[in-house]
């Protein structure tokens, strides 16, 4: 069900026991970080946390609004990261096409998205209240400084709202955003970033780019912002076919963009592209470090806009899990069925938490000639999703990815370093701090997959040990006779 309102998901989290109000005083500052560090480490990533009296403002903050996989699948609509890849799976065709008839079935697809256009309203709650040119005030939310050497306060929860100058096509991104002073910021966009590629858009025509900054608002809005999305949609169509209703936009007050009405909060800003970038962060990132200080432009803050009573949503980075962990399992999940059209081999894969999302993924494929795992690496490494992973590992389908010791396993068993180990070199996550060179570096993949003679392999491979069906469900139907009673091991 679509929400209209941030407060009517919270209430329905408050009567099933996954929001905690905090009424004792606290600390924007390094306090709310480690509160909610704590409780997301939780087992299944434990409640959404709001805290009433936050020191300096008279605004609320919330965090850890989705950081558990059952309020991610809430605030999409369905009851598993599965039902969710499935529905976006219905609107692309398992193959791609090749002929004129095979494009013209893909039409009533689209359909599906076609009834849910966002549609643009005269006014909204994000706008009941407005603060425009000197009235702006940054110092008057509740921004968080999260972690000790964090250069500053930082917006980490807001969906940035950009337009490609020509085309007029929005994107939303989740990017952070470090506060400078009363009314400028910094954004921290990266080079495989939407929001940057309609930067080089601007600077090329040398026009101001307007840029939104919006918070809260329908939940599905984080995950919109963040899950991949099939060919030929944008952010706001995905958003509206999730939650199975239009969302609805507002102009904003200072510059030509649209956001979402039903807001708490909006900061809205402009990027002089003819302005030298400066020296941003550090900042402690999702992958447990602080990514190091770079050069990023300043955003002029043009406007803020919020309802009469704002809620100011924000969400902690760090050693996972945490609450982009789970919005990073979505997308996980989301983007099989995508993945698939590229390498339809792949039966599944897994980015383990350990791995930070982007350092580490599991794949297990239906091998069928040689060196086919190496074009399953190739196909991982050019996607854009999943494009800047570090190490990938390939194993046979029957391999369960998901069981991580099930695959370290069979790297063990079958692995050879000096024939089944590939290096390769291309773009890389920018915050991966062991990269020699920012966003370019080594990529490693290792083929753990059974392997056939045409592979340099001239000896028989041996079969896995494993006891037949017939035996395994004997001794299960005897089990309660052994005497073992609930002695039952986990088994592969």
């Amino acid at each position: 069900m679509p929400y209209d309102h941030l407060s009517e998901f919270l209430n329905e989290l408050q009567d099933r026991g996954e929001l905690i109000r905090i009424s004792a005083e606290v600390d924007p500052a390094l306090e709310i970080t480690e509160i909610t560090d704590r409780v997301s480490k939780s087992p299944a990533g434990g409640p959404a946390l709001f805290f009433e009296r936050v020191k300096g403002s008279t605004m609320p903050v919330l965090t850890n609004l989705l950081g558990s996989s059952a309020r991610v699948c809430r605030a999409m609509g369905v009851t598993s990261f599965d039902e969710a890849a499935d529905r976006i799976a219905g609107l692309i065709r398992p193959q791609a096409p090749e002929g004129w008839l095979e494009k013209l079935k893909m039409v009533p697809q689209f359909a599906q998205t076609a009834k849910f256009p966002p549609r643009v309203v005269r006014n909204g709650p994000c706008q009941q209240v407005v603060k425009l040119g000197r009235d702006v005030d940054l110092s008057e939310l509740p921004i968080l400084q999260c972690w000790p050497l964090d250069a500053g306060k930082f917006i980490t929860f807001g969906q940035v709202v950009t337009k490609h100058p020509v085309k007029g096509e929005l994107s939303v991104g989740m990017h952070r955003v470090q506060v400078c002073d009363k009314n400028s910021a910094f954004m921290h966009w990266h080079l495989h970033h939407a929001g940057y590629r309609n930067f080089t858009e601007y600077h090329k025509l040398g026009q101001q780019m307007p840029i939104a900054v919006s918070l809260g608002g329908d939940p599905v809005f984080a995950c919109m912002a963040r899950v991949p999305r099939p060919p030929g949609l944008d952010e706001y169509q995905l958003g509206g076919f999730l939650r199975g209703q239009c969302i609805d936009l507002v102009k904003c007050r200072s510059i030509d963009l649209e956001v979402p009405a039903s807001a708490e909060i909006v900061i809205e800003g402009t990027i002089d592209p003819t302005e030298p970038w400066e020296a941003a962060g550090p900042f402690g990132d999702r992958t447990g470090f602080y990514n190091l200080a770079r050069q990023f432009p300043r955003l002029h803050i043009t406007a803020v806009t919020h309802r009469a009573n704002p809620i100011y949503p924000a969400t902690i980075f760090g050693k996972p899990p945490m609450e982009d962990y789970w919005l990073g399992k979505a997308a996980e999940r989301i983007f099989l069925p995508m993945l698939k059209l590229l390498a339809p081999e792949v039966v599944d894969y897994n980015m383990p938490r350990a791995g930070a999302f982007h350092n580490l993924a599991f794949v297990s494929i239906k091998k069928q000639y040689p060196q086919q795992a190496r074009k399953v690496m190739n196909a991982i490494w050019s996607a854009a999703p999943t494009l800047c992973t570090k190490i990938v590992v390939v194993v046979d389908e029957h391999v369960d990815v998901q069981n991580e010791e099930q695959v370290w396993f069979h790297v063990g068993a079958n692995v050879h370093p000096g024939r089944d180990v590939v290096l390769s070199e291309g773009p890389t996550d920018i915050l991966d701090h062991a990269a020699p060179t920012c966003g370019i570096g080594h990529k490693l993949g290792i083929d753990a997959t059974r392997k056939f003679p045409e592979e340099g392999h001239p000896r028989p491979w041996p079969e896995e040990t494993t006891m037949s069906r017939e035996v395994k469900d004997f001794v299960t139907q005897r089990w309660a006779e052994y005497g073992l009673g609930n002695l039952l091991p986990e088994t592969w």
